[in-house]
């Protein structure tokens, strides 16, 4: 091709003009960027097993079941909705014996996100950081009495057909 300055500029043009009918580059979307949670994980301690499965994000939303085990017991569940609300995550836990409640993201990166709702009583920030591919740490937060109280989950992802 001649790479006269003419047809440099045409080609700019060219680009420029796609550009503006809306094939630039499309933005993440919100649900996109927490994508990475999806499969399933494992905390275990001497205590307790936690498994926690997310689905992939469809129409939006991603879904999870969370169950925690005491030998072969289970002694919790959690059902969790995780919407997009306009350019943040509406994360809405229902867990088990209590009612559910809805966390907003204060903070959203590729690799980590923060919830938060001040009006529950704990915990009123909930956490996810990616800590490589098949890790990460989940958390909770809150006021208990006169301090701040935080727990961590360390989960490695394990295949779904073992998970619980």
């Amino acid at each position: 091709m001649n790479k006269s300055p003419s047809n440099r500029l045409y080609l700019a043009v060219i680009l420029a003009a796609f550009g503006c009918l809306g094939f630039a580059a499309p933005q993440a979307r919100p649900i996109d960027r927490v994508s990475w949670l999806t499969g399933c994980w494992e905390a275990r301690n001497p205590q307790r097993t936690i498994y926690e499965q997310w689905t992939s994000a469809h129409g939006r939303a991603m879904l999870s079941t969370a169950r925690t085990l005491r030998g072969d017991s289970l002694i919790e569940y959690e059902f969790v909705a995780l919407r997009e609300r306009g350019e943040r995550l509406a994360y809405e836990a229902h867990p088990s014996g209590q009612s559910g409640a809805t966390f907003l993201s204060i903070a959203l990166t590729d690799s980590a996100v923060t919830f938060e709702n001040l009006e529950n009583d704990f915990p009123q920030r909930i956490g996810y950081n990616r800590r490589g591919v098949d890790s990460v740490v989940a958390w909770i937060s809150g006021p208990r009495g006169a301090t701040t109280r935080r727990i961590e989950y360390p989960y490695r992802r394990v295949a779904c057909e073992t998970a619980g």
